[in-house]
This record gives C-alpha cells, structure tokens and sequence, in this order.
C-alpha cells in the first residue's frame, strides 16, 4: 500500500470510467483510477502494482456464503446485480461461459457501495472486486472469490497532453518513485 502524505488538498471523485474519462476530457480532473479492460489509447497511464480478484459480494446467511469459492454454475439461476461497465465488457461473460444476457440481471451499479445496499435487502447478489465494501464484524455481507479467478489491474491515467500543476506533478513523480521501489 502507498501513502503519499506530502500532496495537500486531493480531491476525490467516484465514478466509472465512462464519466473520469469525459471530466479528464473537460479538463475537470488530473487524475483518475481505472480498472482493466478499459481502451487507455487517449491517455498516459501508469499500471499499479495491486491486483484485485473478482466475487461475489453476498449476505452471510445465504446458501452460497458457505462454499469458499465461487463457480460459473453457481450463478445461473440467482438474481445478479453487476457493474454498469462489466455489462459491456465481455471478461465476465467470458469467464461465465455464458452472454450476460442469459443470466437473470436485476441490477446494474455504477458504483459498488449502492448495489450493496440491494444486497443487503436481499435484492441479489453483486459480482465485483474484493475489498470496495466492509465485509468484518457485524456486516450482514460476505465476499466469496471466483473459481477460476478473474483478476482486474488498476491504472491511473490523465491527458497525454495535460499541462500538470506543481501538485499534479509532485504526485504523479511521488507515485512513480513509489511503484520503482
């Protein structure tokens, strides 16, 4: 894990690709995080070192919460709710064997901590990447990893002809120095 305790005054903002890309377009952000596959063609990006697994975000008293991994077949009779994004890309159609079309979709998120919450009420279960949501001590939600596994790689991206401030620049040199080391 990184800190970079020296840049003040960081801005967050969530999203999915879609909409960072569009703000660092419009000059509205410096930076921001995306996760593979995404087309980075119009962007410098640096990959990160972290990897995240994909599973399945789910209540503790569900049947699925006692097996410790989670199958293709385990998934095609149960309501889903899936990223916005992954809905469009074929990696989970793919590792599903299946189009997402022929699966019982009751959702689709754009950002993991609201399908939670329809988790939670028992909506459905939410495939996504591991350690986005608290799932320690009183949490009625588990995370159960996919078998096989589906990594996701992080990238942090911004205009390859973007003209950085002293900030913009300390951070990214500072994260560069961080990943070489």
């Amino acid at each position: 894990m990184y800190y970079i305790s020296f840049v003040k005054g960081i801005h967050l903002f969530s999203g999915n690709a879609d909409q960072l890309m569009e703000k660092l377009d419009n000059d509205l952000l410096d930076f921001g995080i995306v996760i593979d596959p995404t087309d980075k063609n119009k962007y410098d990006y640096l990959r990160l070192p972290s990897v995240d697994k994909w599973g399945v975000l789910m209540r503790n008293d569900c049947p699925l919460a006692d097996k410790s991994f989670i199958e293709p077949e385990d998934l095609f009779n149960l309501p889903l709710i899936i990223s916005r994004q992954a809905h469009v890309d074929n990696e989970l159609s793919n590792w599903l064997g299946r189009d997402l079309n022929n699966f019982n979709i009751v959702a689709t998120y754009n950002l993991l901590y609201n399908a939670s919450l329809l988790v939670d009420e028992n909506v459905g279960y939410a495939l996504c990447l591991d350690r986005l949501i608290n799932t320690t001590g009183e949490s009625n939600l588990c995370f159960r990893a996919l078998k096989p596994q589906l990594e996701a790689r992080l990238n942090i991206i911004w205009k390859k002809s973007q003209i950085f401030s002293n900030a913009s620049k300390l951070f990214i040199n500072k994260l560069k120095e961080n990943i070489k080391a």
